[in-house]
Protein backbone atom coordinates (compact mmCIF):
# COMPACT_ATOMS: atom_id res chain seq x y z
CA UNK A 1 0.00 0.00 0.00
CA UNK A 2 1.41 3.41 -0.71
CA UNK A 3 2.33 5.85 1.67
CA UNK A 4 2.32 9.23 2.31
CA UNK A 5 6.59 10.24 2.23
CA UNK A 6 7.21 6.94 0.09
CA UNK A 7 9.23 7.21 -3.25
CA UNK A 8 6.50 6.08 -6.14
CA UNK A 9 7.87 2.70 -7.46
CA UNK A 10 10.13 2.30 -10.45
CA UNK A 11 7.78 1.45 -13.50
CA UNK A 12 8.11 1.55 -17.43
CA UNK A 13 4.60 2.16 -18.97
CA UNK A 14 3.23 2.59 -22.37
CA UNK A 15 0.69 5.58 -22.65
CA UNK A 16 -1.38 7.12 -25.20
CA UNK A 17 -0.64 10.91 -25.38
CA UNK A 18 -1.28 13.66 -27.93
CA UNK A 19 -2.03 11.48 -30.69
CA UNK A 20 1.03 8.83 -29.99
CA UNK A 21 2.04 6.08 -28.44
CA UNK A 22 5.09 6.63 -25.70
CA UNK A 23 7.30 4.84 -23.03
CA UNK A 24 6.76 6.21 -19.87
CA UNK A 25 8.58 5.70 -16.68
CA UNK A 26 9.52 6.53 -13.00
CA UNK A 27 12.42 8.78 -14.46
CA UNK A 28 9.77 10.92 -16.52
CA UNK A 29 8.06 11.82 -13.43
CA UNK A 30 10.80 13.28 -11.32
CA UNK A 31 12.01 16.82 -11.23
CA UNK A 32 8.43 18.50 -11.62
CA UNK A 33 4.86 17.66 -9.54
CA UNK A 34 2.85 14.80 -10.59
CA UNK A 35 -1.19 13.51 -10.29
CA UNK A 36 -1.56 9.92 -10.80
CA UNK A 37 -5.56 9.48 -11.37
CA UNK A 38 -6.32 6.03 -11.24
CA UNK A 39 -9.28 4.53 -12.62
CA UNK A 40 -11.32 1.14 -12.88
CA UNK A 41 -11.38 0.51 -16.96
CA UNK A 42 -11.93 2.89 -20.06
CA UNK A 43 -15.90 2.89 -21.67
CA UNK A 44 -17.28 3.11 -18.60
CA UNK A 45 -19.65 5.46 -16.69
CA UNK A 46 -18.18 7.62 -13.93
CA UNK A 47 -14.75 7.09 -15.12
CA UNK A 48 -14.99 9.23 -18.46
CA UNK A 49 -16.26 12.60 -15.66
CA UNK A 50 -13.77 12.12 -14.06
CA UNK A 51 -11.11 12.50 -16.05
CA UNK A 52 -13.07 14.90 -18.47
CA UNK A 53 -13.35 17.00 -14.91
CA UNK A 54 -9.63 16.80 -14.99
CA UNK A 55 -8.99 17.73 -18.96
CA UNK A 56 -10.93 20.94 -17.86
CA UNK A 57 -8.42 21.50 -14.90
CA UNK A 58 -5.54 20.65 -16.67
CA UNK A 59 -3.84 24.04 -17.86
CA UNK A 60 -4.66 25.36 -14.16
CA UNK A 61 -2.45 22.49 -13.23
CA UNK A 62 -0.01 22.95 -16.07
CA UNK A 63 0.44 26.63 -14.78
CA UNK A 64 1.35 25.06 -11.43
CA UNK A 65 3.96 23.14 -13.21
CA UNK A 66 2.04 19.81 -12.46
CA UNK A 67 1.48 16.40 -15.22
CA UNK A 68 -1.44 14.22 -14.85
CA UNK A 69 -0.92 10.83 -15.61
CA UNK A 70 -4.27 8.93 -15.80
CA UNK A 71 -4.10 5.40 -15.41
CA UNK A 72 -6.20 2.39 -15.77
CA UNK A 73 -5.14 -1.75 -16.21
CA UNK A 74 -6.54 -1.36 -19.71
CA UNK A 75 -4.14 -1.34 -23.00
CA UNK A 76 -2.47 2.06 -24.25
CA UNK A 77 -4.54 0.54 -27.93
CA UNK A 78 -7.76 0.52 -25.80
CA UNK A 79 -6.96 4.15 -24.55
CA UNK A 80 -6.93 4.88 -28.42
CA UNK A 81 -9.72 3.29 -29.24
CA UNK A 82 -11.93 5.38 -26.15
CA UNK A 83 -10.22 8.59 -26.75
CA UNK A 84 -11.27 8.45 -30.90
CA UNK A 85 -14.56 7.77 -29.99
CA UNK A 86 -15.34 9.59 -26.70
CA UNK A 87 -16.27 13.27 -27.19
CA UNK A 88 -15.47 13.66 -23.40
CA UNK A 89 -12.02 11.93 -23.52
CA UNK A 90 -11.04 13.97 -26.69
CA UNK A 91 -10.63 16.69 -24.51
CA UNK A 92 -7.68 15.04 -22.61
CA UNK A 93 -4.08 16.29 -23.41
CA UNK A 94 -2.18 14.58 -20.55
CA UNK A 95 -0.70 10.96 -20.90
CA UNK A 96 -3.00 7.70 -20.65
CA UNK A 97 -0.75 5.21 -18.60
CA UNK A 98 -1.84 1.11 -19.82
CA UNK A 99 -0.69 -0.71 -16.65
CA UNK A 100 -2.45 -4.34 -18.23
CA UNK A 101 -0.31 -6.30 -16.20
CA UNK A 102 -1.41 -4.38 -12.83
CA UNK A 103 1.92 -3.43 -11.52
CA UNK A 104 1.43 0.16 -11.06
CA UNK A 105 -2.26 -0.13 -10.07
CA UNK A 106 -0.47 -2.95 -7.66
CA UNK A 107 3.05 -0.90 -6.47
CA UNK A 108 0.04 2.48 -5.36
CA UNK A 109 -1.71 -0.53 -3.45
CA UNK A 110 -5.17 -0.27 -5.27
CA UNK A 111 -5.76 -3.31 -7.01
CA UNK A 112 -8.93 -4.83 -6.85
CA UNK A 113 -7.44 -8.30 -7.44
CA UNK A 114 -10.20 -10.19 -8.13
CA UNK A 115 -12.00 -8.12 -11.13
CA UNK A 116 -8.41 -6.81 -12.46
CA UNK A 117 -9.11 -3.10 -11.79
CA UNK A 118 -8.22 0.07 -9.85
CA UNK A 119 -9.92 1.42 -6.91
CA UNK A 120 -10.26 5.47 -7.98
CA UNK A 121 -6.80 6.47 -6.44
CA UNK A 122 -5.39 10.31 -6.64
CA UNK A 123 -2.07 10.46 -5.82
CA UNK A 124 0.29 13.91 -5.79
CA UNK A 125 3.91 13.40 -6.12
CA UNK A 126 6.94 16.03 -5.38
CA UNK A 127 9.19 16.76 -7.87
CA UNK A 128 11.51 14.64 -5.67
CA UNK A 129 9.21 11.65 -6.14
CA UNK A 130 7.48 11.77 -2.71
CA UNK A 131 3.55 10.78 -2.70
CA UNK A 132 2.29 14.56 -0.71
CA UNK A 133 -1.47 13.17 -0.76
CA UNK A 134 -3.58 10.03 -1.09
CA UNK A 135 -7.16 9.72 -2.27
CA UNK A 136 -8.69 6.45 -2.65
CA UNK A 137 -12.66 5.96 -3.50
CA UNK A 138 -14.74 3.42 -3.83
CA UNK A 139 -15.12 2.96 -7.70
CA UNK A 140 -19.15 4.03 -7.19
CA UNK A 141 -17.94 7.52 -5.69
CA UNK A 142 -16.34 10.12 -8.67
CA UNK A 143 -13.51 12.48 -7.95
CA UNK A 144 -13.81 16.45 -8.39
CA UNK A 145 -10.84 18.08 -10.02
CA UNK A 146 -11.16 21.30 -8.40
CA UNK A 147 -10.39 19.98 -5.33
CA UNK A 148 -7.20 18.60 -6.36
CA UNK A 149 -5.93 21.77 -7.29
CA UNK A 150 -6.51 23.00 -4.36
CA UNK A 151 -4.55 19.97 -2.18
CA UNK A 152 -1.74 20.82 -5.27
CA UNK A 153 -1.74 24.29 -4.23
CA UNK A 154 -1.14 23.68 -0.93
CA UNK A 155 1.11 20.67 -0.97
CA UNK A 156 3.24 23.67 -2.98
CA UNK A 157 3.08 26.81 -0.73
CA UNK A 158 3.96 24.44 2.13
CA UNK A 159 7.23 22.70 0.44
CA UNK A 160 8.02 26.65 0.33
CA UNK A 161 7.18 28.19 3.26
CA UNK A 162 8.81 25.96 6.47
CA UNK A 163 6.86 26.03 9.97
CA UNK A 164 3.55 26.64 7.82
CA UNK A 165 0.77 24.40 7.34
CA UNK A 166 -2.66 24.81 5.62
CA UNK A 167 -5.98 24.59 7.36
CA UNK A 168 -9.04 23.16 6.33
CA UNK A 169 -9.98 25.36 3.11
CA UNK A 170 -7.14 26.74 2.59
CA UNK A 171 -6.94 28.42 -1.10
CA UNK A 172 -3.90 31.07 -2.23
CA UNK A 173 -3.92 33.77 -0.19
CA UNK A 174 -5.53 32.66 2.42
CA UNK A 175 -4.16 32.46 5.90
CA UNK A 176 -1.87 29.61 7.49
CA UNK A 177 -0.57 28.51 10.91
CA UNK A 178 2.71 28.51 12.57
CA UNK A 179 2.14 25.19 14.91
CA UNK A 180 3.77 25.93 18.32
CA UNK A 181 2.80 25.82 21.92
CA UNK A 182 1.20 29.48 21.45
CA UNK A 183 -1.37 28.06 19.28
CA UNK A 184 -2.35 24.86 21.54
CA UNK A 185 -6.12 25.34 22.50
CA UNK A 186 -6.54 28.30 20.62
CA UNK A 187 -7.81 27.04 17.18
Amino acid sequence: MAKINQRIPEFKAEAYHNGAFKTITDKDVIGKWAIFLFYPADFTFICPTELGDMADQYDELKKLGVEVYSVSTDTHFVHKAWHDTSETIKKIKFPMLADPTGHLTRSFGIMIEEAGLALRGSFLINPEGLIKVIEIHDDSIGREAGDMVRKVQAAQYVATHKGEVCPAKWKPGSSTLKPGLDLVGKI
